[in-house]
């Protein structure tokens, strides 16, 4: 998804970090990612296709939003502060979306604006498999990824004391109470978007 750029494999074997997750001589071979991927990978996805299809049958379109969150200095991953907000719509930056219409999107885009928080649109998150795959703009289906950077709902260690003591940190619900404020307003913009739609 991400030529050029340390990113993890369907089955990481690494943190985000570069810290191995296994024992030497003890990661997972291709059976094993097989296995798992038997296991865990396709009925997650055979649930969410056919729920896709279902909401689309009954409502025409379907708007589909991909959230994640992640630390906010990964030097593993990128440079310097992630965003606050990073909106992923497959598309390059500064060029039309390609996993939604541009009328989704921009209207988003505009309320992590006025959020005052930092934001990107297709910045380092461009959106992964799921905004891709599933995206069918023709078909009625739009697809979004949010990757929210922690510290909007939690305090983050400083960068160089991230460690299994230090990491990770509980919710801060009122920290997070401006954060919580700008994603129901997003929510909602994608509701009425799709509502719109679907009595078009």
């Amino acid at each position: 998804l991400y030529p050029g750029q340390n990113t993890t494999g369907l089955c990481p074997l690494t943190t985000f970090d570069n810290q191995p997750l296994y024992h030497a001589g003890r990661e997972p071979d291709e059976t094993e990612i097989a296995r798992r991927r038997d296991t865990y990978f396709l009925p997650y996805h055979d649930a969410l296709a056919s729920q896709i299809t279902r909401l689309r049958e009954r409502h025409g379109t379907v708007v589909v939003y991909d959230a994640h969150s992640i630390r906010s200095h990964i030097p593993h991953l990128f440079d310097g502060e992630l965003p606050q907000f990073n909106l992923g719509t497959a598309g390059p930056s500064g060029a039309p979306d390609t996993s939604c219409d541009n009328a989704l999107s921009d209207v988003v885009e505009n309320l992590l604006k006025i959020s005052g928080m930092s934001q990107v649109r297709n910045g380092r998150f461009k959106g992964g498999w799921i905004t891709r795959h599933y995206s069918n703009i023709a078909g009625g289906v739009h697809s979004l990824q949010m990757e929210l950077a922690c510290r909007g709902y939690m305090h983050e260690p400083l960068p160089d004391q991230v460690d299994e003591h230090s990491w990770p940190t509980p919710l801060d619900p009122d920290h997070a109470a401006p954060l919580r404020h700008t994603l129901a307003q997003v929510l909602n913009a994608c509701l009425e978007f799709a509502t719109n739609r679907s009595a078009a």
